[in-house]
């Protein structure tokens, strides 16, 4: 309710049906039919639709709304107002449309079908503009995540911490898929993700750099020839690559043999067995909040 007084008054105004596209054609028959388009793809969900349309990094093609009250409520109102500065088509559907479209999941009355996300590829210009921070750069480098509910919580908390560059490993790993975009609370349309097709190749790089590789592991890692910290010991001091590996298996005996540390989560408790680790996403919120925690205390 919050919302809605505090909408103005030309928001307010804005009724789908003032959209003549609404008024010239029904669209009902086709709507869910065209979203299924191979170029196209549906995000769905208020904050990943709104963001679709204002960061402009996905070609958006129709707007889909709930028909009914819902229609009218603030936030409903803002993304269509943004539709239709973008020369976006707003249809008005229904309930049981939408849930088609986006296969039973929650979309809060809108869907958007716009041409999908791709991970970004790192340029030569990239490196530059890292040299320029006044306090070192953060990444948080992800090694086959395949759960796009992580995936999308861990985009989230990083753009919330304040981290540089979040890059994944292409093979193993989920898409930048609508689901991760609702899971991330539309972060993803925001926020780049880099994908590489060799991390060992990027991680030795930077290392020859300069660059800190620090890994992660959970609390009974056992034996390690790299030498073991938990995060709130670890300071972080220089140009610092995070790793983290994905559910279940963690990272790779690979990427672990080029880390100079491991950082581990110490439990507050004795510990049943069979939950001795942390879902992967609440891993890497701790794990990122205790490394910026220190790069900002060291300003």
């Amino acid at each position: 309710m919050g919302d809605d007084r505090r909408v103005s008054s030309e928001l307010r105004k804005l009724c789908l049906e003032d959209f003549p596209s609404e008024r010239e054609r029904p669209v009902r028959q086709k709507s869910t039919v065209d979203s299924k388009s191979e170029d196209f793809e549906v995000v769905f969900g208020i904050s990943p639709c709104l963001l679709a349309l204002t960061q402009g990094r996905r070609k958006a093609r129709k707007l889909f709304v709930k028909d009914g009250e819902a229609s009218h409520r603030a936030s409903v109102l803002k993304v269509c107002e943004e539709a239709h500065k973008s020369g976006v088509q707003v249809h008005r559907v229904s309930k049981r449309d939408l849930d088609k479209m986006c296969e039973g999941r929650v979309h809060q009355g809108v869907c958007l079908q716009a041409s999908p996300l791709r991970f970004l590829t790192e340029k030569k210009t990239d490196s530059a503009a890292n040299i320029k921070h006044n306090t070192p750069p953060l990444w948080l480098i992800l090694e086959g995540i395949q759960d796009p509910m992580n995936l999308g919580a861990i985009l989230r908390s990083s753009y919330f911490l304040g981290v540089d560059r979040v890059a994944s490993s292409l093979h193993n790993s989920c898409p930048l898929s609508p689901v991760v975009s609702k899971a991330s609370s539309g972060v993803m349309e925001a926020m780049g993700v880099y994908g590489y097709k060799n991390l060992e190749e990027m991680l030795k790089s930077k290392a020859t750099q300069g660059w800190e590789v620090v890994g992660t592991v959970g609390a009974d890692a056992g034996e390690s020839e790299v030498p073991v910290t938990k995060c709130s010991d670890f300071k972080m001091t220089k140009p610092t690559l995070l790793l983290m590996g994905g559910e279940g298996e963690g990272l790779s005996k690979d990427l672990l043999s080029l880390c100079h540390t491991l950082l581990t989560i110490p439990p507050g408790r004795d510990l049943f067995p069979g939950v001795e680790s942390l879902n992967v996403s609440v891993a890497a919120g701790i794990l990122l909040h205790s490394l910026m925690f220190s790069r900002r205390s060291k300003r």
